[in-house]
């Protein structure tokens, strides 16, 4: 399939360097933003935690498919340009191709976070350090099912606003 038909029927948008796509906290907008050019930042907080510029990369998922606000701030580092696919629930709901390509996504990036985890943990085995959370972590990573209650990520700190 070659570029352009990839995007045949979506609408195209433009940004510019520092344009912000999805803020997190926000209400999502159900549509899935696809990266056809240029390079995006997501952010947690005011904490980047990721550069992305692979084309076909996927932004909105995650608040489209768990019916959330946005989980992260998502802001053009360059000019960029992205396709839209609007209302994207149906769309993924009718189009196993687009669906199973979020489902890879977000399979690879959970494979990513519990292997990091894991690593992590390997390191630092034994050591005083606090990190005995990463049973927990690596737990509820592994173990969490459709309906149960999902504790908010976060510090202690947060969750008592100190």
């Amino acid at each position: 399939m070659s570029s352009e038909r990839r995007y045949e029927g979506l609408e195209l948008i433009s940004l510019s360097a520092g344009d912000v796509l999805l803020e997190e906290g926000a209400a999502s907008d159900q549509n899935l933003y696809i990266l056809r050019e240029g390079s995006m930042e997501i952010l947690k907080g005011d904490v980047p935690i990721a550069i992305v510029s692979e084309p076909g990369a996927f932004f909105g998922e995650m608040s489209l498919l768990l019916e959330t606000k946005c989980s992260a701030t998502v802001r053009a580092r360059e000019a960029s340009r992205l396709a839209v696919a609007r209302g994207a629930s149906s769309l993924m709901e009718n189009n196993p191709k687009i669906a199973h390509a979020v489902a890879k996504l977000l399979a690879r990036r959970l494979h990513l976070a519990s292997s990091y985890l894991a690593d992590i943990k390997r390191q630092y085995e034994g050591a005083d350090t606090g990190l005995e959370v990463m049973d927990e972590v690596l737990g509820a990573l592994v173990h969490h099912q459709e309906g149960e209650p999902a504790d908010p990520p976060g510090s202690e700190r947060d969750r008592n606003d100190y």
